[in-house]
């Protein structure tokens, strides 16, 4: 029994937070937030189902697009039972259980999109630099293997988070900054030595995001290089254009994570509503923006979306 208090007391539950100063609008919120949702998951799942019905998607390119869109349906599902709760119900205690698990699939699913971005620059930079080689080099089980390591990969960087902080004594305040648990938010509140934390923390952000990124901008210059080799003004146009997709899932993916992580360094004067709001772009924008882009950029997903609006109307 003594036990079971003193684990009680060392594991609290938490309080979720809305937005501060915007209590009284915050069913407006939940109907914004309402509408993200459902274009992300609308949106990815009609990503998803194109890919597997159209058989001309089937290749390397679009099988990397269907793990993007399968890993945004993964955040957003990762963040809607706490942003209903909290938006919607006004229910904002969650047990420190629920909030680990919530916190490591948020993290996955985070971690896993930065290499999923990594590997279609990869396919990106095969089809325009070694483009007779494309075929040979991402096979459909090279890719299921590329698959698989970004899963590993980033399961293996969360897996020991939510143990760290399970061996800490939790005696300060308990009220969570967002309406969800993220690590950073997490990490403020122990009242034991973080240090270890902080650094195992730091060091996965550089190896994952801080990596892929340089390795991302890598494979672009390269492509540059290639593209600039290209005589024709038309062709460079053209070649170029199969990258923008891509590129602007890269820029809406890290730019927001960039200016969470910038403001949460030197924007502390700032409104917390501030924060708050950035963190939800960081989370919403990414999964609500890419099936769109997707859709707008891509001849064949067009097409096969025309269609399935048409029956639909019919």
């Amino acid at each position: 029994m003594g036990g079971e208090a003193q684990n009680s007391s060392r594991w609290p539950p938490f309080i979720l937070t809305g937005l501060p100063g915007l209590e009284t609008s915050q069913h407006w919120l939940f109907l914004l937030l309402g509408v993200l949702y459902t274009i992300s998951i609308a949106g990815n799942g009609l990503i998803l189902f194109i890919i597997k019905e159209e058989q001309s998607l089937h290749q390397p390119m679009y099988y990397f697009l269907s793990l993007l869109s399968g890993n945004d349906l993964g955040v957003s599902f990762s963040t809607l039972p706490t942003v209903l709760a909290v938006f919607c119900f006004h229910l904002r205690e969650i047990s420190f259980n629920s909030c680990m698990s919530q916190m490591f699939f948020i993290h996955l699913f985070s971690f896993m999109e930065s290499g999923i971005l990594l590997a279609m620059s990869f396919d990106r930079y095969v089809a325009i630099c070694n483009p007779l080689r494309y075929s040979t080099v991402l096979t459909d089980a090279r890719v299921v293997w590329m698959g698989v390591c970004v899963f590993l990969r980033s399961f293996c960087m969360i897996f020991p988070l939510p143990f760290l902080l399970k061996r800490l004594p939790f005696c300060k305040a308990n009220v969570l900054s967002h309406a969800y648990c993220l690590h950073p938010d997490l990490i403020r509140l122990p009242c034991g030595d973080t240090s270890i934390n902080n650094i195992f923390g730091l060091s996965i952000v550089i190896s994952t995001f801080g990596l892929d990124s340089a390795l991302i901008l890598l494979s672009y210059v390269l492509i540059l290089r290639s593209v600039l080799a290209i005589a024709s003004r038309e062709e460079r146009l053209k070649t170029l254009n199969t990258c923008v997709s891509h590129l602007c899932a890269v820029l809406i993916f890290y730019v927001p994570k960039v200016g969470v992580s910038m403001f949460a360094r030197y924007g502390r004067h700032a409104p917390h509503y501030v924060h708050t709001l950035l963190s939800l772009i960081y989370l919403f924008v990414p999964p609500m923006l890419n099936p769109v882009i997707y859709s707008i950029k891509t001849k064949e997903i067009r097409r096969r979306l025309s269609k399935i609006l048409l029956r639909t109307k019919f």
